[in-house]
């Protein structure tokens, strides 16, 4: 592990100042809340800021939700979210995904602040061995496009990143539509999460449109509607504590069995979590049935481009849609 100084700042306007980046590995100092990612990638000397900025006992851990919809702390563990019973009750795709992506130790935690950042699983980046990768080394090349792939983007890459957004909470939270709060020294502002995060492009480098010595400091979600339905699904190679070959986050409003409404996320398929309005636009106004499915299927994964040993997740996003869609107009 590379050595590093841990500062502790005594309150956040103090960890403010300090300029640390999230998210970044170029970054001198970075911000470490729950951890769990951050302490691997530290001993893997994937990371190797020079100071860790700790903001423990500094961030909002609370949950409410109200009138105007669900607000997050960055703080509260991915336990304590999954379990509260409102989450549970009117946001129920938000527990799903939580409860499909980690162990309890991990949940136990893993705050939500720190899995909106989660770092890629692809192999070359999570292995210094591999000297080529844009994203940990920009400039020095994508191992990952002539070698194993089969866990990789097919949506939103470029030919200097194919590596994957992890995050099952992400894809949920972009089905829902929530807001990412972010505070830094000189103030606050608040940014829709398909802005939050950016796809490779020429700086795979950069994840998300943070700055030095941003922090997200709260989420929010619109209240949920009477009668909407949600559902997460997620395929992988064993059923538990792995990473997703592909996902589905459906939001759903039917009416006289047609979609009034209806957000859909994909997840383990995008450099980011993949909000597809062609599913959504091929499935409102239009009768709940299989066919319909299929065609908001395929509209959701036409701009797919597989790489040589993950074309199949092209097929296997397509069923995950077709049945999450089946599942949630069951519920309604």
């Amino acid at each position: 592990m590379h050595p590093f100084t841990l500062e502790r700042p005594r309150d956040l306007p103090t960890a403010l100042a300090l300029l640390a980046q999230a998210g970044r590995n170029d970054a001198s100092a970075e911000y470490i809340a729950g951890g769990t990612d951050m302490v691997q990638l530290l001993q893997e000397n994937v990371r190797r800021p020079e100071r860790l900025v700790s903001l423990a006992g500094l961030l909002d851990t609370r949950i409410d939700v109200g009138q105007q919809g669900l607000r997050i702390g960055a703080a509260a563990t991915m336990a304590e979210v999954a379990a509260h019973p409102a989450v549970v009750e009117q946001f129920s795709v938000i527990s799903e995904a939580l409860l499909n992506s980690a162990s309890p130790q991990v949940r136990n935690q893993a705050t939500m602040g720190g899995n909106l950042l989660q770092r890629t699983r692809c192999p070359y980046f999570r292995d210094i061995g591999y000297a080529a990768c844009n994203k940990r080394a920009p400039g020095s090349g994508c191992s990952a496009i002539e070698g194993d792939n089969r866990t990789l983007a097919i949506l939103g890459t470029s030919s200097n990143c194919i590596a994957t957004n992890p995050s099952d909470m992400n894809v949920a939270l972009t089905a829902l539509e929530a807001t990412i709060h972010i505070q830094n020294k000189t103030g606050q502002r608040e940014i829709p999460i398909d802005d939050f995060f950016v796809v490779p492009g020429s700086t795979p480098q950069r994840e998300t449109v943070l700055e030095p010595g941003d922090l997200i400091t709260y989420v929010t979600l619109p209240a949920s509607r009477s009668g909407t339905k949600s559902v997460y699904l997620k395929l992988r190679d064993r059923a538990s504590y792995e990473f997703a070959l592909a996902s589905a986050a459906v939001v759903a409003d039917v009416v006289a069995d047609k979609f009034t409404r209806v957000r859909i996320a994909l997840g383990g398929v995008g450099t980011k979590p993949w909000r597809s309005r062609e599913a959504e636009q091929a499935l409102e106004g239009r009768t709940v049935d299989q066919s319909v499915f299929r065609e908001a299927a395929v509209a959701a994964l036409r701009g797919a481009r597989p790489q040589s040993e993950n074309g199949f997740k092209i097929e296997l996003a397509k069923r995950c849609l077709a049945h999450a869609l089946t599942l949630a107009t069951k519920a309604a």
